[in-house]
């Protein structure tokens, strides 16, 4: 994954639109999945395409309208949606936009409580529960997985290490992301990774949210 490691980032702040361009970046490419920023200035598009598989659309800055077929859907910060397949699907930035996309190509399982073509927003998926941390497990296949996390104030993750590199986006309050020996504060907005058997735990000294991507290949 071609992004910084143990350090906290901003993929909003890193990755900035080019006026009059549409500006991508690969950051991720396994056998099924891949992982691409995007950048889109004022009033630029993607052309409508068609795609035998889903993509989750994640919305770091600013808003777009996304067709889908006949459908004109706006997406703003912090919302996402999972793109249909086989119908053709098109972006369109309002005064810029600023978004994750993740592409699942082979065997993916979707939440049966999200539909493709539908809006929702990430941190909202998951509730604060009194002493208990909840996960939802959004898309996975064999070679990724992303999920949505919430901890209530005290809970936490021990110290462990996964099997692949993992991209965090911090949705909602702050969290302590320790990695290597050192810990870091991670606000909303904000994004880290951890490298394959990097060992790593998180702690929430208020409520935190966050999003978790890991690759497996």
């Amino acid at each position: 994954m071609k992004e910084i490691t143990g350090t906290v980032f901003s993929l909003a702040r890193d990755n900035p639109p080019v006026q009059g361009c549409t500006v991508s970046k690969e950051i991720y490419q396994g056998y099924e999945n891949y992982i691409t920023h995007f950048s889109l200035a004022e009033k630029t598009d993607i052309s409508a395409e068609l795609y035998e598989y889903h993509k989750v659309i994640v919305m770091l800055k600013g808003y777009m309208t996304v067709t889908a077929g006949d459908n004109k859907i706006p997406l703003k910060k912090g919302e996402c949606i999972i793109t249909p397949v086989n119908i053709p699907v098109g972006m369109t930035a309002g005064n810029e936009a600023i978004y994750t996309e993740i592409g699942l190509r082979r065997n993916s399982n979707m939440n049966k409580a999200l539909k493709a073509g539908e809006v929702f927003n990430l941190g909202g998926l998951v509730p604060y529960q009194d002493g208990k941390i909840v996960n939802m497990d959004i898309a996975s296949n064999e070679k990724m997985k992303f999920v949505v996390m919430s901890f209530d104030k005290g809970t936490g993750l021990a110290e462990h290490a996964a099997p692949g590199e993992a991209l965090i986006f911090a949705l909602d309050g702050e969290g302590i992301i320790g990695y290597e020996g050192k810990e870091h504060i991670l606000k909303a907005g904000e994004n880290f990774k951890f490298a394959k058997n990097g060992k790593h735990y998180v702690k929430a000294n208020s409520k935190f949210k966050m999003a978790l991507l890991l690759t497996l290949e």
